[in-house]
């Protein structure tokens, strides 16, 4: 490197080496992503569960790709007991996923384990956790079955036709799978003899794979997704046979088709944890769905219109669970789409796809969705966080629009203001909340948290 005598000139020289060699942001995410330690987004055994298998291997997913050495016996542990009493097992680290993977030699029924990765984990730049990552879990009262896994819910569902160009292909797993072994070689789209490329992603928190298409499907043409063998549980084990299906494209090009809600769509109101009710609170038009959580409280006085029944943990709200999981993550999953605005007062909105990384709210008045005058058109908000509504607010139907054609994929949890009136299908990731006498024309759909109500009235337009 040249020296320049004149400090002038040395100066700049000298920042032009620190921009060249420390301060580059190859994630282009506006931080510099050495100095981000990693979290653990995901784990399984899930923190709280009371059923776990105790043939189940523990997983926990991290935010970036760590330094696999520092993923080991020693930074990833299981104990049960108090004292605590260290569970044998191997800790190996699956780069394709960020995931670490602790194999126990073995787990009791009906106990408590907990699980616990250090801040001696570090991430591929140096840094450790902010601080240890620990959770639960409870064993269940017998051994489970160690057969094979099973796709239980896909989206587009099998033989669908008019599905948009720009959907995504969504499928669910009965367990856990190997991260490594979900795929672009196990998880394939085709038209035809033609492969279709694109990615493929896999939740262990959920047991969902996606694969999104490197670029828009083509109209009017039929296309088989497959799962193959290849695909494996945690435990190695294989899926009995290929899971295939089909669905066609829409006939004319279209921003966005209906998502696919399975038994889902048979419920009101679905909560992962609780429902609660205050006041005369009426639901029409469907059921209401608890899986797996504790309670419903507030029925009465409360009131399910006929035929309309509750499932309490029970199969039938199981399966609704795993369905709005397959349609959250298929309505979530969609490229594309225009800017959601963070405040919806006063806008109007046709049929399309909309999305937002952060909150969105109805502050005031009413905000429109017009169909123009197709009854069939369909619209897809995607919220990366929290949804509100003041008080007294309106969503308003125009052009033929119907509320079975609306949805609004929530990031957070959701809450509509006392006496507001709301149009279409909430799924929220975590909770939904109606506050005194709001009035939701749809359904209220909650993966993991609680349903609350007051006085409100549930049904279809």
């Amino acid at each position: 490197m040249r020296r320049y005598n004149n400090p002038k000139i040395w100066f700049p020289a000298f920042l032009l080496l620190i921009v060249a060699t420390g301060c580059s942001d190859p994630d282009k995410t506006g931080t510099n992503p050495g100095l981000v330690p990693a979290t653990v987004i995901s784990v399984a055994p899930p923190k709280g569960a009371v059923d776990a298998c105790p043939s189940t291997i523990v997983t926990a997913t991290f935010s970036k790709a760590m330094n696999p050495a520092s993923i080991n016996s020693t930074t990833f542990t299981l104990t049960s007991g108090t004292p605590p009493v260290a569970v044998a097992g191997v800790v190996t680290y699956d780069a394709s996923s960020n995931t670490a993977i602790f194999t126990p030699s073995s787990l009791a029924v009906s106990t408590s384990y907990t699980a616990t990765i250090t801040t001696a984990a570090i991430d591929e730049y140096g840094n450790a956790l902010a601080s240890n990552f620990v959770w639960s879990f409870t064993t269940g009262t017998k051994a489970c079955a160690s057969g094979p896994p099973t796709v239980i819910s896909v989206a587009p569902p099998n033989s669908a036709s008019g599905i948009c160009q720009n959907s995504v292909v969504v499928a669910t797993f009965s367990e856990a799978m190997n991260p490594s072994t979900i795929n672009i070689t196990t998880f394939t789209l085709t038209a035809g003899a033609t492969a279709v490329s694109g990615a493929v992603t896999y939740d262990p928190s959920t047991f969902v794979a996606t694969f999104t298409p490197s670029s828009n499907l083509i109209v009017n043409t039929l296309y088989t997704a497959t799962i193959t063998t290849g695909a494996q549980d945690l435990l190695g084990n294989s899926l009995a046979s290929d899971k295939v299906w089909s669905f066609t494209t829409a006939t004319v090009s279209c921003q966005a088709s209906t998502v696919p809600l399975g038994t889902a769509g048979n419920f009101k109101v679905l909560a992962g944890s609780t429902v609660t009710n205050t006041g005369p609170t009426t639901i029409a038009g469907g059921d209401l769905g608890l899986s797996p959580g504790s309670a419903v409280t507030g029925f009465p006085p409360g009131t399910l219109i006929p035929p309309a029944v509750m499932h309490v943990t029970d199969p039938t709200a199981a399966q609704a669970q795993i369905d709005l999981t397959t349609a959250y993550n298929y309505a979530a999953g969609l490229p594309g789409g225009a800017v959601l605005p963070g405040d919806m007062k006063g806008l109007t909105f046709t049929p399309g796809l909309y999305k937002t990384s952060s909150t969105v709210m109805l502050s005031a008045g009413n905000v429109t969705l017009d169909a123009q005058g197709n009854a069939n058109a369909v619209f897809i908000f995607q919220i990366g966080s929290t949804l509100t509504t003041l008080g007294s607010t309106q969503v308003i139907l125009a052009g033929g629009a119907q509320a079975q054609n609306i949805f609004w994929q929530v990031g957070s949890s959701a809450t509509l203001g006392t006496n507001s009136t709301f149009y279409g299908v909430i799924m929220a990731l975590q909770s939904i909340t109606l506050d005194t006498g709001a009035t939701l024309h749809g359904r209220a759909l909650a993966r993991n948290a609680a349903v609350t109500m007051d006085a409100n009235t549930i049904d279809d337009p």
